[in-house]
């Protein structure tokens, strides 16, 4: 049996865990997006309160902002132009890590809005940013897999390229 022809354990793995990284995103994605989209006006309100635009231009970016996230979920959900949709997720993580690390830098104490309405913290609490952009960092991770390695199951990019 000639071993040179077999492919290793790692290069079959990499489509399951290319599915799991596209999927994990696209969950991310929704989910942020989701919850935002009831309420654009909340949505505004948390990019205001990092305090980088005039209030009308945050209200621009807090309505497109949640569509621009539940799209990103949506065609990473289905998997198609899975590199390039990535590539635009991580843009996008990278402008949400540089706002959270902005918002730290300035003694701003808010709530990212990255899973919530956003916004000042009230009551004595304290913003979490080192676990912000923890997360985000992880996330990043996601889309980083993604651009390396895009091929996944079950996706509509494998089925236009012939992967079974």
């Amino acid at each position: 049996m000639d071993l040179t022809q077999q492919p290793s354990r790692l290069s079959t793995a990499w489509p399951w865990i290319s599915t799991l990284a596209r999927l994990g995103l696209a969950a991310v994605f929704l989910i942020a997006g989701g919850l935002k989209v009831t309420d654009l006006a909340a949505s505004a309100r948390a990019v205001n309160a990092y305090e980088l635009m005039s209030y009308d231009t945050a209200k621009v970016v807090g309505a497109v902002q949640p569509f621009l996230e539940i799209a990103l979920g949506l065609l990473l959900l289905i998997g198609i132009a899975t590199r390039l949709i990535a590539a635009i997720a991580a843009v996008l993580l990278l402008i949400f890590i540089g706002g959270i690390i902005w918002a730290w830098s300035q003694g701003l104490q808010i709530d990212c809005g990255c899973f919530s309405k956003g916004g000042a913290l009230t009551g004595g609490r304290t913003a979490e940013y080192g676990l912000d952009i923890l997360r985000d960092v992880g996330f990043l991770a996601l889309a980083g897999i993604l651009l390396w390695k895009p091929r996944s199951k079950f996706s509509v990019d494998g089925l236009l390229m012939g992967d079974r």
